[in-house]
């Protein structure tokens, strides 16, 4: 078994040169180093300095343009050039109005020249207001007044503010709601108060070239608050109340909309002053909604203003303030528009190249609109340059191939559009006999120990730059850095390297060995390399290498840039990622866009391998964020990081509104309506719906109307008028296509006549046809929809049968010369009534008269009822009832039975009997206890049987009977109720008797001793009150006295014995008080109510 030795390592380092700071030893064309502005303000009465510099070897020459034309300072006695310089020094002691002019520096040698940019020169001059003699400035309470500053124009821009001069200080005009100073620098009073006239109002501007603060005149303001101008009453009112009242007007920006042009980090300015009596409020809505305040947004100005340092393209919209007050409001759109001058993208950079090399310049602007892209060859323009063949522009970018000196020039990129312009001056230097690209380095290693350089046989440099460390050690890791250098300069790269232990770095790598075998497991692009195999014995030693190349899925596209955006169109770019060893077969670009599902990502389209810049074909109007996904034989890669969110421009819509239709909904109008069109097919910002409509077969002129809606309303239409329609969706960039005409109608009124002739024929029990004479379209007002007709059954032929009277109603969508219909669902023998109507989509017209007629008879319906009964063992009872709807005189029963339908021992045939019409019941005798029977009976009329009902009999066995047919007398819940029963009544009984006893055995003697005379009612003091004795009766309660007299006369002989004898107990006691004959009660007249002494009493006094 061999043994692995330990390997080499190599360390390949390679430089490119590019994009160096040369040292000026080596020769070189000019650079500019110092220039001016590109708008450069002087002051006349100095010496005015416009600065050039540059530097190259040999040093360069310089000259100027001015206005683009050669300017030749040495002839000009007030202009110098300063020595081994561009710089100008203008010494304009006459007439320096004639050097505000464009200038341009260019800077020569041999091996090119340098342009500066364009400076524009600009004399500074002293600010002067005018003198002017001011008027008084008039103006009556509650009206709008603007004092206007107009202060001199610069150059830069002054400054303005507003002071009030009240003798003997001056002080800051205090602004607010009411009172502000615009943008323009004006005062602005929305209302006049009388107080306002106090003091006088000062412009004040200062100049920031000088710092210079010049003042405006006073202003006098002079406030009228009525004819007479004195009056203290019209002061008060005015002062606490205001007069003039007045609905908010526009003093600034005036009228209902505006626009403004910004570009992109530049100030944005908003502004909306309204007049109005009481002072209105001001509030900013974007694009129809609340605007929201960022932090890149500073309302100012009491919300009058809206202030953004640095504008950019999100800035652009529609803004709409609104001036409000209790009288009304006022809107004035602001419309902005962001452009943008050209801004570098990728700044072309000096190459220094040798012969035979490749190189390219690159100049990538953009800007809005897009910056168009021009080359100079030493400010020559290129298509009017000596071409070379290896000279080529693409675009953005200048391609050189094997360069020769030739190639040795500056070259100028100019991106400009409309707002202004970059000018960037980029050289190629070939030098001959110079190292640049691979050239001999030394290492340096850098460790814990220090840092050294490489000694010892085991490093070996090669020529190409590679390192090689033979026998590596732990000591050997570290970084190592390869140091290279030549005349255009010095660089160095490093390499960091790690050594693992053997044994460690095989299982670290998912390394076995199995036999003479190497496994490697979850193989991945980190396994890839060579492998050798040495097989070492006493005698000799082989070995065998192999490469392993592991082929896996590309790595993600990188750098996604967007370029050349257009309204339907962008130019997606991307460096490929390692295709892995299995080359890339295709890109697959995905799209997010502003769906309001973030993360959701769709396919756009898929590319060859090839390409790495596509024309993606987009919505306009719509942010989009791409992404791009590699495809190779193994798989696909992960996506790449997502490009920056793009917007594509607005265009004019491209949908047609579908489902275009015009419909009235009142007699004199149209309904004009169509289905919206998505936010996707917008194509841009507000967008509306332009309708077109005129009169069918007419000669009138199309009439439009623009909506926001998606229905508009024609007035004024005669009924039911055809009009040709169609509609256009539109919005801020144009007009989409137009739909085709569609008819529509204008609404339909009610129709005038009624269908005359309405007949029936073909009656039969449960169906009727009709027929009627159509009505004349001119009638209908409007489109045919059916005729109706309206029946209801009036009563049955049968005079004691109950019917329904509700109405019913069918419809017949008919129209012909001889319309006819078939109404059905009648009930036979019934009387009938109905009418007709026509009826377009809207309303219905006025009724025909009323038509009678009558069904004949019929088959009547089921047997309401049926009911089978077992009232003895042997028998079995059943009986029915009438039909619900008999349909003609009833003139029998028809019952039939059948034994041994459940039965599986016994069968029997199928009986009928048949009943008259007055017997609605049958009874059978059963052959034994377990046959059932199954029934069906029907009615009949002189036209035959009617619905059968059918049910059949239980299962009544004996057992079954017994439980159907049980004693309630031997139920336990029964016996339970009936004992509760008894104990309650014995426990009444027991109560009863007790009481009874009170006036029960007493001896006679005791009842002599009762008096039988009456007692008076009387009061303690012996007083009778006739009033207590009259009121008790009356309210039938008697008196314990009186109860106690009609007691004692229960035991009077007289009036139970009735002067008889009586028989007597063995105590003596009479029995007729309780059982002799005594009167009836009725003829008692006791003047109140009687309690009796009673078992049944006594339960009520309990209760």
């Amino acid at each position: 078994m061999g043994t692995l030795v330990k390997p080499a390592l190599l360390l390949l380092l390679w430089q490119s040169v590019g994009a160096l700071n040369v040292p000026l030893e080596v020769r070189q064309p000019p650079t500019i180093i110092k220039q001016s502005m590109k708008e450069h303000i002087v002051d006349p009465k100095g010496t005015m300095v416009i600065e050039c510099e540059a530097k190259g070897n040999p040093h360069p020459i310089f000259s100027w343009r001015r206005n683009g034309k050669y300017f030749n300072v040495a002839r000009d006695s007030q202009v110098s050039m300063r020595r081994r310089s561009g710089t100008l020094d203008i010494y304009a002691r006459n007439n320096p109005e004639k050097y505000e002019a464009e200038y341009q520096c260019i800077a020569s040698n041999q091996y090119g020249s340098a342009y500066s940019h364009k400076i524009i020169l600009q004399l500074y001059r002293p600010p002067v207001w005018p003198r002017e003699i001011v008027e008084p400035v008039v103006v009556s309470a509650g009206l709008p007044l603007v004092l206007s500053c107009d202060p001199p124009p610069g150059p830069p821009k002054p400054e303005t503010y507003w002071m009030s001069s009240s003798f003997p200080t001056m002080q800051p005009v205090r602004q607010d709601r009411r009172v502000s100073m615009g943008v323009s620098g004006d005062l602005y009073f929305s209302n006049v108060l009388f107080n306002d006239s106090v003091v006088d109002y000062c412009c004040n501007a200062r100049f920031p070239y000088k710092n210079v603060i010049q003042q405006k005149m006073p202003v006098v303001v002079k406030v009228l608050t009525s004819e007479y101008n004195f009056a203290i009453f019209w002061v008060l009112v005015n002062h606490f109340i205001g007069t003039h009242p007045a609905a908010p007007t526009w003093l600034s920006p005036t009228g209902s909309s505006s626009s403004v042009l910004v570009l992109q980090g530049e100030e944005l300015l908003l502004e909306c002053i309204a007049a109005g009596m009481p002072t209105p409020h001001i509030t900013w809505a974007k694009d129809g909604e609340d605007l929201q305040v960022t932090s890149r947004m500073k309302v100012k100005n009491f919300n009058k203003m809206i202030q953004i340092p640095k504008a950019s393209f999100e800035d652009a919209g529609e803004y709409t303030c609104t001036a409000k007050n209790r009288l009304g409001y006022a809107e004035h759109t602001i419309t902005v528009r962001v452009k943008a001058t050209p801004f570098w993208l990728e700044k072309p950079t000096n190459l220094i190249l040798a012969p035979e090399e490749n190189g390219r310049l690159v100049c990538r602007a953009d800007g809005a609109p897009r910056p168009t892209i021009s080359w100079f060859i030493n400010g020559e323009p290129i298509e009017t340059a000596t071409p070379l063949p290896n000279r080529q522009v693409s675009g953005e970018t200048l391609i050189f191939r094997s360069v020769t000196t030739e190639n040795t020039a500056v070259y100028q990129c100019n991106a400009s559009n409309q707002y202004g312009y970059l000018l960037a001056n980029a050289f190629i230097n070939v030098l001959r006999n110079v190292c640049l690209n691979i050239c001999p380095c030394f290492f340096l290693h850098r460790s814990k120990y220090g840092q050294g350089n490489l000694e010892g046989n085991r490093f070996k440099t090669h020529s190409n730059g590679t390192l090689e460390i033979k026998h590596i050690k732990i000591e050997d890791q570290g970084t190592y850095v390869c140091v290279v250098s030549n005349i255009a300069g010095r660089d160095e790269d490093q390499v960091r390297v790690e050594v693992k232990d053997l044994t460690n770095f095989i299982q670290f790598l998912r390394i076995s060995m199995d036999e003479s075998n190497l496994v490697i497991t979850n193989v991945n692009t980190g396994d890839e390399g060579n492998y050798t195999c040495v097989i070492k014995s006493e005698l000799e030693q082989k070995s065998a290498s192999a490469h392993l190349m592991v082929m896996d899925r590309p790595n993600p596209p990188t750098n996604l840039e967007l370029s050349d955006p257009y309204e339907r169109t962008v130019r997606l770019s991307w460096v490929p990622g390692d295709s892995n060893h299995s080359p890339i077969t295709g890109f697959l670009v995905q799209y997010d866009d502003d769906d309001w599902l973030p993360g959701k990502w769709r396919n756009l389209s898929t590319y060859p391998g090839n390409l790495n810049s596509v024309i993606l074909h987009l919505i306009p109007f719509t942010y989009y964020e791409f992404r791009v996904i590699a495809i190779n034989e193994i798989g696909a890669s992960r996506p790449s990081r997502p490009s920056k969110r793009f917007q594509t421009s607005g265009a004019p819509p491209d949908i047609i509104p579908k489902n275009l239709k015009g419909v009235g909904t009142w007699r004199n109008n149209m309904e004009i309506s169509w289905e919206p069109l998505t936010y996707r097919e917008w194509n841009g910002p507000h967008l509306k719906y332009l309708v077109w409509w005129r009169r069918r077969d007419s000669r009138e002129e199309w009439k439009n109307a623009t909506t926001k809606w998606l229905k508009y309303y024609i007035y004024d239409a005669d009924t039911f008028t055809p009009y040709e329609i169609k509609v256009q969706a539109v919005n801020d960039f144009g007009l989409g296509p137009e739909s085709p005409v569609v008819i529509g109608y204008s609404g339909e009124g009610r129709p005038t006549t009624a269908p005359l002739n309405l007949r029936v024929s073909d009656i039969e029990s449960t169906q009727v046809t009709l027929h009627w004479d159509p009505v004349t379209s001119d009638t209908i007002m409007g489109e045919l929809k059916e005729y109706k007709v309206y029946y209801w059954r009036d009563s049955s032929q049968l005079r004691w049968h109950w019917v329904d009277r509700g109405m019913k109603s069918k419809a017949f969508p008919i129209n012909g010369p001889d319309p006819s219909g078939v109404l059905d669902d009648l009930i036979p023998y019934s009387n009938y009534k109905m009418y007709i109507v026509v009826a377009n989509n809207r309303y219905e017209g006025p009724p025909s008269n009323n038509i009678h007629f009558s069904t004949p008879e019929g088959v009547p319906s089921a047997p309401r009822s049926f009911r089978i009964q077992q009232r003895h063992l042997d028998s079995i009872y059943v009986d029915w009832g009438l039909p619900a709807e008999p349909n003609g005189i009833i003139t029998g029963y028809s019952l039939k039975y059948q034994t041994g339908i459940m039965n599986a021992t016994r069968g029997e045939e199928l009986r009928v009997e048949e009943l008259p019409p007055n017997v609605t019941s049958f009874s059978i005798r059963r052959y034994d206890r377990y046959t059932r029977y199954r029934f069906s009976v029907a009615a009949r009329t002189r036209l035959g049987i009617g619905e059968w009902h059918t049910e059949e009999s239980p299962h009544y066995t004996t057992e079954i009977y017994a439980q159907d047919q049980v004693d309630i007398t031997t139920q336990g819940w029964f016996i339970g109720i009936m004992c509760a029963v008894a104990l309650i009544v014995l426990i009444l009984l027991i109560v009863c008797f007790i009481k009874r006893s009170r006036g029960g055995k007493y001896p006679v003697r005791d009842k002599k001793d009762i008096s039988l005379e009456l007692v008076d009612d009387k009061d303690q003091e012996g007083s009778f009150d006739y009033r207590e004795e009259e009121r008790g009766l009356q309210r039938g309660q008697p008196s314990i006295e009186a109860m106690m007299k009609r007691s004692d006369s229960d035991d009077s002989l007289v009036e139970y014995g009735e002067g008889g004898e009586m028989p007597f107990n063995e105590d003596g006691s009479f029995i007729g008080q309780y059982t002799g004959t005594r009167r009836d009660v009725r003829e008692l007249d006791f003047g109140g109510s009687l309690e009796l002494h009673s078992p049944i009493n006594t339960i009520y006094s309990l209760a």
